[in-house]
Order: structure tokens, then C-alpha cells, then sequence
């Protein structure tokens, strides 16, 4: 960054990722803070505060397990989407009721993401009642609702 000020740097960011985004060059989403934060020479603290900037403008929004996209980007969280496609199964009739779940390192495998990204999710469907848990066995479909 050419001549950085030591006071309104983070808007001088701000203003140039806001250009950026105009043009469309995030389309899968915004560079991590250190990659920003290496780009412009500048500490975390003052991307973070480019980024807050951005975010209250709604020019961007943070989405959990994602990152941040551009304002009104269209992905959703990862364990939200295991728990919409799991949710689609059941209805489908392709997990029926008393069928057991594959486990949660199957799971993982299978979406390609973290367990414990795979454990959030099988936590809301339970906590719904779409599925239980039986100790030591496994996870099962819970009666049709």
C-alpha cells in the first residue's frame, strides 16, 4: 500500500476491497484476514476493522463455516446444507424410519468436511426429533412426524 496513513488506513482498504467487489473479483468470497492483511502491508486489527466497515455498509456478510461473501451471496453454512440434504432423505423415504445414519466419519467422508461439522448437524436433527441416538449403537431415523 502506497504511503499508508496511520489513521484511516482501514477505510483506505475498505474503500479498495468495495472497488474489487463492484468489479466482481470475489466471487467465491473474501481473501482470509491474513491474506488482506499481508496484501496491504497492515496488521490483522486494522483488516478486521476494513472488513467491520464493509459488513456495516452490507456490502458484506459473514457466514458461519464459510467466510465472508460479498453482500447477499448465496451460500449457506456447511452443516446447514448435511442438515437439508439429510432432511431430504428422510422425507424421500431413502432413510426410512429406524434406518441408521452412516457414522459421523462416514458422514465426514462423504460431504467433505470436518466431524465436527458433521456432529453440529446431526445435533439439530436431533434436537427437531428427526433422528436418536441409541448409546453404543448408533444414530437412527426417528418415526415419521
Amino acid at each position: 500500500m502506497p504511503n499508508p496513513s496511520p489513521r484511516g488506513t482501514y477505510l483506505t482498504i475498505s474503500e479498495a476491497m468495495r472497488a474489487r467487489i463492484a468489479e466482481g473479483a470475489y466471487p467465491d468470497g473474501l481473501p482470509s484476514e491474513a491474506e488482506i492483511g499481508r496484501e496491504f502491508g497492515v496488521a490483522r486489527t486494522t483488516v478486521r476493522r476494513a472488513l467491520r466497515a464493509l459488513e456495516e455498509a452490507g456490502d458484506v456478510t459473514t457466514v458461519a463455516g464459510v467466510g465472508r461473501q460479498v453482500g447477499g451471496g448465496v451460500q449457506v453454512a456447511p452443516y446447514k446444507r448435511i442438515v437439508t440434504n439429510l432432511l431430504d432423505r428422510i422425507r424421500t423415504g431413502e432413510l426410512p424410519a429406524g434406518a441408521r445414519l452412516p457414522s459421523e466419519s462416514e458422514l465426514s467422508e462423504a460431504y467433505g468436511v470436518a466431524r465436527g461439522t458433521v456432529r453440529r448437524a446431526v445435533h439439530e436433527l436431533e434436537g427437531a426429533g428427526h433422528i436418536h441416538a441409541r448409546q453404543g449403537v448408533g444414530r437412527f431415523v426417528g418415526p415419521a412426524s
